[in-house]
């Protein structure tokens, strides 16, 4: 008896839900579209992740015109991608040339192109 009264108490809750959707005006995907563009308040940037991560090695290059790497272990990565290698030539924020060290802390942001993320 217990069980019965549980479900029939989902099946209402159910119905409200669809009541709920059914009663919104019909719109086209276009139109639905349209309307989240307009609002101002919704925040259309780019998707993006911040991951930590760890400088393992700094890799010289053979050649004197390249620049050397910096492989960098992220955590909380998929195995494919765990550890990732970057040139060790960066700026930081008042245009002064910078090199990572073994063993620096560093943040990984990871962000979508436009044109994947949208479909």
């Amino acid at each position: 008896m217990l069980q019965r009264k549980g479900k029939k108490e989902l099946k209402i809750a159910t119905c409200a839900a669809v009541k709920y959707e059914i009663a919104k005006p019909r719109m086209s995907r276009s139109a639905r579209i349209a309307e989240l563009n307009l609002d101002t308040a919704r925040n259309i940037g780019q998707p993006s992740t911040i991951m930590p991560g760890t400088v393992t090695k700094i890799i010289a290059s053979r050649r004197t015109n390249l620049p050397e790497k910096a492989q960098i272990a992220v955590a909380g990565a998929p195995l494919s991608c765990r550890e990732i290698r970057i040139e060790n030539t960066l700026t930081d924020d008042y245009g002064d040339d910078v090199r990572l060290k073994k063993g620096g802390h560093v943040e990984i942001t990871v962000t979508a192109d436009d044109d994947r993320h949208r479909k």
